[in-house]
């Protein structure tokens, strides 16, 4: 079975469904920005603050090259799919779900976190922003989940069901 690839913005839901789904179906979870930050021997910030965010959006574009290309469950950057190379890569290798979830709720998700470098400064303004420009490129995914007002379980079963695993 191809990977099934997570997509969409900071606090959708990503690595959280992606840990839940490769636990319940007994499959490898690979975190891009955990691997980046391994690869790196940084942070994330710590990688934005010292060589930018083309230098991150490089060695992310790289990492996800080397990933598995079968029976895994892959959590991507949010905006990993703008590098028009890595969404072809991702959506040919891979069965791509755009987890979707409006601005309050990404908001509300990431709101007290510190470890996100493009949330840093005014978040909601800039997730709206953000989300307008990536939401286009979002919507190419195979399959889309709402994640709004869903626990994980729910999520985890309508991504099952994109993948017919449930």
């Amino acid at each position: 079975m191809k990977p099934i690839i997570l997509i969409g913005m900071a606090g959708a839901g990503k690595t959280t469904a992606g840990k839940f789904i490769a636990q319940r179906i007994n499959m490898d979870f690979y975190d891009v920005d955990n691997l980046i930050e391994k690869s790196e021997n940084k942070s994330i910030n710590e990688i934005f603050k010292q060589n930018g965010e083309k230098y991150f959006r490089k060695i992310e574009a790289e990492i996800i090259q080397t990933l598995p290309e079968s029976n895994c469950v892959i959590s991507i950057g949010g905006g990993a799919f703008e590098n028009p190379q890595t969404r072809e890569y991702l959506l040919k290798n891979g069965i791509v779900i755009y987890l979707e979830a409006n601005t309050q709720t990404i908001y509300e998700r990431v709101k007290n976190q510190t470890h996100r470098p493009l949330l840093s400064d005014n978040p909601q303004e800039k997730i709206t922003k953000l989300l307008n420009v990536r939401e286009k490129n979002y919507k190419l995914a195979h399959f889309t989940v709402v994640t709004d007002n869903k626990t994980i379980e729910q999520i985890a079963v309508e991504i099952l069901r994109c993948v017919n695993l449930k």
